[in-house]
Order: C-alpha cells, then structure tokens, then sequence
C-alpha cells in the first residue's frame, strides 16, 4: 500500500492534481488531492485475490472510484456523476442480496426498499463527503468504523468479507493516514477517498443490517450523521441552498473560527465514534440505544449552541 501511494503522489505532482485553498478550505497551503485512491485499490486487489465472489461490490466500486477520481481532477457533468453512483449503489445492493441469499421479487414492497435503500446510501455518500474537510479525520473515523466492522465479523460471527481484505482495508488507512494525519498534510483522500470509503462502509452496514435484522447498525456512522443532518437543518431554518457548498459543519467551525488543531477534532470525532460502537455492540435493547443516542444528540446540540449561538445557527451570516 505505502509503494502504490508513493507511486501515485509521482503521478499526481506530474499531472498537478492538487488541492488550492479557497475561501471555503479549510487549508493554507497547496496539497496532492486524491491520496485516497489506494482505498478502492486495496478493496478491489482483495476481492480480485482473495474473495472474487464479492465481485458485484468490487465493480462498484471500481465505477464510483473512477468517476470521483476524474470528478477530481475536472468538471464533470452531474447526470453522468449522478448516474453511476446509483449504478454503483444498485451494485453493492446486489451484492447485499446474492450473500445474504435475498431473493427480490417486483412488488411494491421490495421496490420501496430499494428506493429507500437508494437514498440512504446517496445520503451517507455524501455526508461522508462534506464531512472530509480537515487533516484526519476521514481516515480515523473510517478506521474505526472498519475495526469495529470486522470486530463484528470475528466475533459475532457475520461474514462481510475476507479478513485478509480488512487487513489490506486497514493497511491502507494507515499508509493514507501517514501522509494525512498530521498539521500540514501531504495529501487530502479527495472524492476518490471518502466517497469510495462511504460506499465499501454502507456495504458493510447493509450486510449487517440484513444478516441480523437489525437497524442499530446504521449508527456506526452516528457522529458523522448527527453533525451532517443538524448542518442540513440550520442551513435550511437560514434559507440556504443546501446543495450549495459550504463550510458550516460543526467540524469545521471548531477548525476555522475556535483554531482548535484538526488532528484533535479529529480524534475527538473518531473517539465519539468508538464509544457509540461500544454502545451499539453491548445493548441489544432499541430503548436504550434510542436513549444514549438521545443523550449524543442533546450533548451535541447544547455544545454547538453554546459555542456558535443561535444567531450564527440559525440566522444568515
């Protein structure tokens, strides 16, 4: 994994695919975008190797991974970008369906899942998107919602993929993680990265959910959702146009007005994260889990209401 990074930052200085600050970054200096790129590599050499049944995921993938790699490094059309992350989308659902021996039959019923399903995963892809803003915290976050994943599958008993695929999986994060976790960045995982990564965790959330009928799983990405929907609810009470870009995440708050160092709001994050995956694996009971993430919730809010304010929240500035 570290060869074929080092590899592809010699590419990226060759062709320029860099990341400039703007007034929306939450950067000072010129980096290599699209460092990310070795997340679907390891994904995809795994299945390729190791688990070639997965292929239905790997071709997702690979399909998502080249339209946010070229969504990278030009303009691209929306419908065209649109399009094949549904088609990537309908193929991890697929693969969903062939491993948990799902049979799917045309009724209105089936037909609204997969609808649901759809923009669930659109909606995680990009929140997992937005919230990729400062050094580290796509990379720790997704380490701990991958360990937490195969922890699941090694002691619950509930196959997702090979192990050896999570070890390629988490030696990506960490060679990734190298480069990126740290003041000054060397490179930033671009769209090829946290979109790739959103897609490879929803399949790991969807197979979860299918194989224990259960939707707790879902809140593996709880943090990542609470400041991604609280953001879309503020920018909705200002009139904003939520498809527009932004910079008005908590995260990013904490990072460009508080000055608070990025490689801590991401640990924080990521610690949050884990202590929520604690919860999840030890209660079984929908109350309490409703509950302690109730209690996530009102922590949230009370903190981002005290430091922002109201009138920055909800007020146009």
């Amino acid at each position: 994994m570290f060869v074929l990074e080092v590899i592809y930052f010699k590419i990226a200085d060759r062709f320029n695919i860099i990341d400039k600050p703007n007034l929306r970054s939450s950067h000072t200096q010129i980096t290599l975008r699209g460092g990310g790129i070795i997340f679907p590599l390891a994904l995809i050499i795994g299945v390729m190797v190791i688990e070639p049944s997965q292929y239905f995921l790997a071709i997702g993938v690979f399909a998502i991974a080249t339209i946010s790699f070229l969504d990278d490094i030009m303009t691209l059309n929306n419908k065209l970008r649109i399009g094949l992350h549904l088609v990537s989308v309908l193929l991890i659902l697929t693969q969903v369906f062939f491993n948990q021996n799902i049979s799917f039959s045309f009724n209105l019923a089936s037909c609204l899942l997969i609808i649901v399903s759809l923009i669930i995963i659109i909606g995680i892809i990009n929140a997992y998107n937005f919230m990729d803003g400062i050094n580290g915290i796509t990379v720790l976050y997704s380490y701990v919602t991958i360990a937490t994943c195969f922890y699941l599958q090694k002691f619950l008993n509930i196959h997702l993929l090979q192990d050896p695929i999570f070890y390629l999986l988490i030696a990506s994060l960490l060679v990734f993680g190298f480069f990126n976790l740290r003041k000054k960045a060397k490179t930033f995982a671009g769209d090829v990265g946290s979109i790739t990564m959103a897609l490879i965790i929803s399949f790991f959330l969807l197979t979860l959910i299918a194989a224990t009928n259960n939707l707790k799983w879902v809140l593996l990405l709880g943090i990542y959702g609470l400041d991604a929907v609280a953001t879309i609810i503020c920018r909705i009470i200002r009139k904003e146009n939520i498809f527009d870009a932004h910079r008005s995440h908590f995260y990013q708050y904490l990072a460009n007005d508080r000055k608070w160092p990025h490689v801590l709001i991401a640990v924080l994050y990521a610690s949050l994260q884990m202590l929520l995956n604690v919860t999840l694996i030890n209660l079984e009971s929908p109350v309490l889990i409703i509950g302690i993430f109730m209690v996530f919730i009102m922590a949230y809010a009370t903190l981002r209401l005290s430091l922002e304010g109201k009138k920055r929240l909800f007020f146009k500035y």
